[in-house]
């Protein structure tokens, strides 16, 4: 294959960042739109939960599907067909009629938005190679990194100057660029299972598992109070992890599968996962409380807080290719380990920082610390996963880094939302019978506010009709304290994952040298 010229190659990676960018962006532009949609549609903040589910539900569904096609059919085959359909998919969504239409639609996008990311890092991986593939991977990891921390300001910026279709419009022009880029610039990687035989009974079984499981948390988050034995929630959870059970069985016999399973006998790989895990669950899981904190607390508009959460997102511009110059040089599993402890150092900055009169000049220290993490962690996992790994299997290796990551943001979610409300309950009940009113107007508060739970309880606590009452003073001190109690030890439990993930890839990552002897033994 006649090799590119160096232009080409790097008009390639505009071509796939593009793809990569919209397709992560999407993950979390819609939260700050969600105010403006529940007056543009008539409806509530409850029905509205499915243009958020609906997305994050497929694209964490359809990961592995995407990746295995990719390295059946072509990647780049794959790719352009997944773009074209997220920028007709966000067509359609911002004409959208009705709440069912959109639903709809962000489940389409959501499959375009998995095939893009999933074989965004293998394409990069085949169209470069020696230092550039280092570098050209950082790269791509500043665009992972930035997409996923600049949804509050781009969201807020489009929603506050041309309305909540701008969300999904914005897309089109810059989809068809970047399909045009890839039509052009981006190489096609053999097809390596084109001989291969559809391994349906794995994808079918893959989704199902991953569907019932993802949707349990969403139920679990939803309803906080639920215990983890109702039917609803164990029903769905067990229910998954039976079916993954069946799904590895299915894998482990069938002549061509979806994933071979002896990646997972590579410690080098299972240290990646972890740490794609810890990225989930401890960093990008935890914006979604801080921007409460900034917005509900604080009381930052959308765009304000996406300015200041720059403090974040910038340093995935600055050290995406910084780490990806640095990984040709020096281990990438203890840089890695050091950006990780980085991060845990940053939360426990940020667990001291919060207090009812906490501003963004206290939380800034934390904030740089978790976008140092996040910029160097990012670049230097996509590289790492793909040490080692067959050309065959570039594709699954970033599909399965990509579902880890996913996955543990989800599971961060629910489960530092669990943490939160736990504390933020315990505060009220312990300190709420102290206020000097009738008990039955106590519980009734009380219980008003734990049902809002700590993002919502601020609203109730300072409403017009709080501030008649002749505690509300006392009342809304007790509800921030609860809140502060609830959100330090959110970013105390983030420090701590951070940190188990540093020890995960310490113990069982490999340096460059001993992965190049683990490809070239495959070989």
């Amino acid at each position: 294959m006649k090799k590119q010229s160096t232009t080409a190659r790097w008009i390639a990676l505009l071509a796939m960042g593009l793809g990569v960018f919209m397709g992560l962006l999407d993950v979390t532009v819609v939260n700050v739109a969600l105010p403006t949609m529940v007056k543009g549609f008539n409806t509530t903040f409850t029905n509205l939960q499915w243009v958020l589910n609906a997305y994050t539900l497929v694209y964490a569904v359809t990961l592995m599907i995407m990746s295995k096609l990719g390295d059946m059919y072509g990647r780049k085959k794959i790719f352009l067909g997944s773009l074209i359909l997220f920028v007709i998919a966000s067509a359609i969504n911002g004409m959208a009629p009705s709440l069912l239409i959109l639903d709809l639609g962000r489940g389409v996008q959501a499959i375009g938005g998995a095939g893009m990311m999933s074989l965004s890092m293998a394409l990069v991986a085949s169209n470069f190679d020696g230092k550039e593939r280092g570098l050209a991977l950082g790269i791509l990891g500043s665009i992972i990194g930035v997409s996923s921390a600049s949804g509050p300001l781009i969201g807020g910026y489009l929603v506050e100057h041309f309305g909540w279709p701008a969300i999904f419009y914005v897309n089109v022009p810059f989809g068809i660029i970047a399909v045009i880029l890839t039509v052009f610039y981006v190489r096609e990687t053999p097809s390596y299972g084109k001989n291969h035989k559809i391994d349906l009974a794995g994808m079918i079984l893959s989704a199902i598992g991953l569907f019932a499981i993802i949707y349990g948390l969403i139920v679990k988050e939803g309803h906080p109070h639920w215990a983890w034995t109702d039917p609803q929630v164990l029903g769905l959870l067990a229910g998954g992890i039976i079916v993954m059970i069946a799904f590895v069985f299915v894998e482990a016999r069938v002549v061509d599968p979806m994933i071979d399973l002896k990646m997972f006998k590579r410690p080098h790989f299972l240290g990646t996962i972890i740490v794609a895990f810890a990225l989930g669950s401890g960093i990008y899981a935890y914006n979604a409380f801080l921007t409460a904190l900034m917005q509900n607390y604080i009381g930052y508009s959308a765009v304000q807080t996406g300015v200041r959460q720059l403090t974040i997102s910038a340093w995935s511009l600055v050290l995406g290719p910084v780490a990806g110059i640095l990984s040709s040089r020096y281990s990438k599993k203890w840089m890695i380990v050091g950006s990780l402890l980085i991060g845990g150092v940053g939360f426990f900055l940020m667990a001291h920082a919060i207090s009812p009169t906490v501003t963004f000049a206290e939380l800034w220290p934390g904030m740089i610390l978790m976008g140092i993490t996040n910029g160097m962690v990012n670049p230097l996992l996509n590289t790492a996963g793909m040490e080692g790994a067959l050309p065959q299997e570039m594709g699954m290796v970033s599909g399965l880094l990509n579902v880890f990551r996913q996955f543990g943001t989800t599971v961060g979610v629910v489960g530092l939302g669990l943490i939160q409300d736990a504390q933020y309950e315990a505060h009220l009940n312990a300190k709420m019978p102290m206020l000097e009113a009738p008990a039955k107007a106590i519980n009734g508060i009380k219980e008003a506010l734990i049902n809002a739970g700590p993002f919502s309880g601020h609203t109730i606590a300072f409403s017009a009709r709080m501030d008649h009452l002749p505690f509300a003073q006392a009342l809304q001190k007790i509800v921030i304290h609860a809140y502060d109690n609830g959100m330090a030890a959110v970013s105390m439990t983030s420090a701590i994952i951070v940190i188990v993930g540093a020890i995960g890839a310490a113990l069982l990552m490999r340096n460059h040298m001993a992965s190049q002897d683990l490809e070239l033994k495959q070989k």
